[in-house]
């Protein structure tokens, strides 16, 4: 195994131990952190073991951080004039 897919590894069992800590915040900022360090170490994967692997650590990254996802596809679908919790006649 790898430095990038060591350091992969610490990412994901930090985020664990972070989720696991309360927050006033709902883990909002730990998520800021967690995204600007996770980043760097995606693009070193995928730089380092190829697209493949990019890509399942993409995947178990939007695991850990699923409602960045999910709010950042909220909006993106609200900017494409696709909003699904619009009601429509």
């Amino acid at each position: 195994m790898n430095l990038s897919l060591i350091l992969a590894c610490f990412w994901a069992l930090a985020a664990n131990f972070l989720a696991m800590l309360p927050s006033r915040d709902n883990h909002w900022r730990r998520a800021y952190g967690l995204l600007a360090i996770g980043i760097p170490i995606l693009g070193y994967v995928t730089y380092q073991n190829g697209p493949w692997w990019g890509l399942a650590v993409l995947v178990g990254g939007m695991s850990v951080l699923r409602w960045p996802v999910i709010y950042l596809s909220r909006w993106v679908f609200g900017r494409m004039g696709l909003d699904q919790n619009r009601n429509n006649p």
